[in-house]
């Protein structure tokens, strides 16, 4: 048994080594996930925010903190109804990062409806995406 069981790491040690893959290194499938949610509505004039969760990452030697990539959509208009958010996003030790958003006044007067701002995550070095794309974007209405 034990012939055979060294046979199977010197095995698995040559065909790393034939695929080009650094065996101290995660493979793709090992690297965290981020997902995101928003803290909900907010109401203008007032700041609300989207969070960032990451999954613990496989271990290595070097601790690595990446930024995460992200795209703005949706009614609200960035620079009238809140200060343009600007990609990408930190995400900190503790595996969470945030993206603040504070609205402005209403330029129009006093508009009737609600606006909305949507944070789409996007791939990017160092982590991967949840396979549920309702885990990738979220969205805050700005209320009156």
């Amino acid at each position: 048994m034990p012939l055979s069981l060294g046979l199977v790491f010197m095995l698995a040690s040559t065909i790393t080594q034939l695929r080009g893959e650094d065996p101290e290194k995660p493979s793709p499938g090992q690297l965290p996930v981020v997902s995101i949610h928003s803290t909900g509505d907010v109401t203008r004039g007032k700041t609300g925010a989207f969070v960032l969760a990451m999954s613990q990452s496989a271990p290595t030697a070097i601790p690595y903190y990446p930024y995460v990539n992200f795209k703005v959509s949706g009614t609200a208009i960035p620079g009238v109804d809140y200060v343009a958010l600007v990609s990408p996003a930190y995400v900190g030790p503790d595996g969470y990062g945030v993206i603040l958003v504070k609205t402005l006044p209403d330029p129009r007067g006093f508009s009737r409806q609600g606006y909305t701002v949507v944070v789409t995550l996007e791939h990017g070095l160092g982590y991967t995406l949840p396979p549920l794309v309702a885990a990738t974007s979220a969205k805050i209405t700005i209320k009156l």
